[in-house]
């Protein structure tokens, strides 16, 4: 492993662990956001609990801390390149959800991810967000539109023919929201999941 793969992992480690949501919680209305709602830092908390402008924005910062080490990274000329963008896409999603400032929490990893994939795979990423959609506009729930475009992410990158680590990444993506969803997803079972529209 070369002295360059390391420091890009690391940095983007630091990078997916900035807790823009907290950040922008405390700086557009004095809040901690993670002492309100469902306490995470995720888009959708904030926009429930400050406003749709302040979660649209953290929702943007979250997709580029995924899209934009990604898209450096590809073009980093490393060995072993396949290898590389696998824990790099891992490094920014573990940065985000187990963020070192936030003691070890953190984002569930879906804006995060996406940006992965808008980097990967563009045309993908956007079938993914409108299964996000169609869930979420029939169901009501934020967290099982998350989970569906997640898990549909694998299949659809393999419908499109594209490289396998590519899929590796989307599998590892997909497994770490569904750990990260596990809590939302016994709430939706019992019925006490927090719907979208109230």
């Amino acid at each position: 492993m070369s002295i360059l793969f390391a420091l890009v992992i690391l940095l983007s480690f630091f990078i997916g662990a900035i807790p823009f949501g907290l950040i922008i919680g405390r700086l557009a209305a004095g809040v901690d956001i993670t002492r309100r709602g469902s306490g995470n830092i995720g888009a959708a908390n904030v926009a429930r609990e400050i406003g749709v402008r302040w979660g649209f924005i953290t929702l943007m910062f979250d997709i580029l801390k995924g899209f934009l080490p990604l898209m450096i990274g590809m073009k980093i000329p490393v060995q072993y390149h396949n290898i590389f963008l696998i824990i790099l896409s891992l490094a920014i999603l573990l940065g985000h959800m187990y963020s070192p400032f936030l003691r070890f929490r953190g984002g569930k990893g879906v804006s995060t991810g996406f940006g992965i994939f808008l980097a990967l795979s563009p045309i993908s990423a956007i079938i993914s967000f409108c299964i996000f959609l169609l869930t979420v506009y029939l169901f009501n729930y934020i967290s099982l539109g998350s989970i569906s475009g997640a898990c549909f992410m694998p299949v659809i990158l393999a419908l499109m023919d594209k490289p396998a680590h590519y899929i590796v990444i989307a599998l590892l993506t997909a497994l770490l929201i569904l750990v990260a969803h596990s809590e939302n997803i016994n709430r939706i079972i019992t019925g006490s999941e927090r719907r979208w529209r109230n």
